[in-house]
């Protein structure tokens, strides 16, 4: 049977695991009474985020009282509430700069600043869920332990993993593309070569990144959950790196004329882009502050006697 990276304790059995393709993203686990429970892999990941001791409450802990738990909304000593502010900020950068590229009269010099910011800070916030994917947590129950933090990782088999790494290197390129429009003097094809190929790259990771997301989500590479606020976020994202992708194909110059194919689409389907993964940074608030709450796995249900 295949299995995920998680490791389990002495007399726990792997009943199932689910998942996209070659990924396990979801696992049935028999504990030694008897009893099943079920491991999902964001739950588990966005559930030990925060470094918290009750974020490592073995499975069966009662969840802490209301009085204990920290404000949803401010959370500056975990790592996934920064994690989500850096999103949030970024994706404003890029929204307010699409917005005043297309309607305000501001300078150009200043548009670009914001965006190249927006990039740096994309490229923070990326580092961190990369960091996070990299030193999860590896146990349940009595394996459950803190290891020692660890910069970086390979561990492609991970569909976690890779749409980190991945969104990861997207950011660098956007940092790469935005950096190259600050500069002056740069003819049509040096535009398209330093500014717009970055650019291309950036989206083409986001939109494979956010689908590798969005596909540990469902446990499958495509699903419907209207009620689940996981799969609301990694759809946002989803959304949110369409729009780049457009907006990146309409921001290509045209060598006859120097001009941009649509400059309207390009501004808007950055905006839009922006907004979507500003709301989804957001919603990463509530959604940390809901896995740490929770227990680490799920009974399953119905419960098997053993023997």
């Amino acid at each position: 049977m295949r299995g995920g990276y998680l490791e389990i304790p002495k007399g726990w059995e792997r009943v199932s695991a689910d998942g996209p393709g070659p990924f396990v993203t979801s696992e049935v686990l028999r504990r030694p009474d008897g009893t099943e429970v079920r491991w999902r892999s964001r739950a588990h990941r966005k559930g030990h985020a925060g470094g918290h001791p009750s974020s490592h409450a073995s499975p069966g802990t009662k969840p802490a009282s209301r009085a204990d738990r920290e404000p949803t909304w401010w959370r500056p000593r975990r790592r996934n509430w920064w994690m989500s502010v850096l999103f949030a900020l970024g994706s404003l950068c890029f929204t307010v700069a699409a917005l005043a590229a297309q309607w305000a009269s501001v300078s150009r010099p200043g548009i670009g600043v914001t965006f190249f910011v927006g990039s740096l800070l994309f490229t923070s916030a990326a580092y961190l869920q990369y960091s996070e994917t990299v030193n999860v947590e590896r146990g349940v129950g009595s394996r459950a332990r803190h290891a020692r933090w660890r910069p970086a990782s390979w561990e492609p088999r991970r569909i976690d993993w890779l749409a980190a790494a991945v969104q990861l290197i997207g950011t660098i390129f956007f940092n790469l593309s935005t950096f190259a429009a600050m500069k002056h003097g740069l003819d049509t094809r040096q535009v398209n070569t330093r500014v717009w190929g970055p650019d291309a790259l950036g989206s083409i990771c986001f939109l494979l990144s956010s689908e590798l997301a969005y596909a540990e989500v469902c446990h499958r590479w495509i699903c419907l959950k209207l009620r689940s606020l996981s799969w609301r976020i990694v759809m946002l994202n989803l959304l949110g790196s369409l729009a780049f992708g457009a907006a990146a194909i309409a921001s290509l110059l045209e060598p006859a004329s120097g001009e941009p194919l649509s400059a309207r689409l390009a501004n808007g389907g950055t905006a839009v882009g922006g907004l979507c993964f500003l709301v989804a940074a957001l919603a990463l608030m509530a959604e940390a502050a809901s896995e740490e709450h929770a227990a680490p796995v799920e009974l399953s249900a119905p419960l098997t006697p053993s023997g």
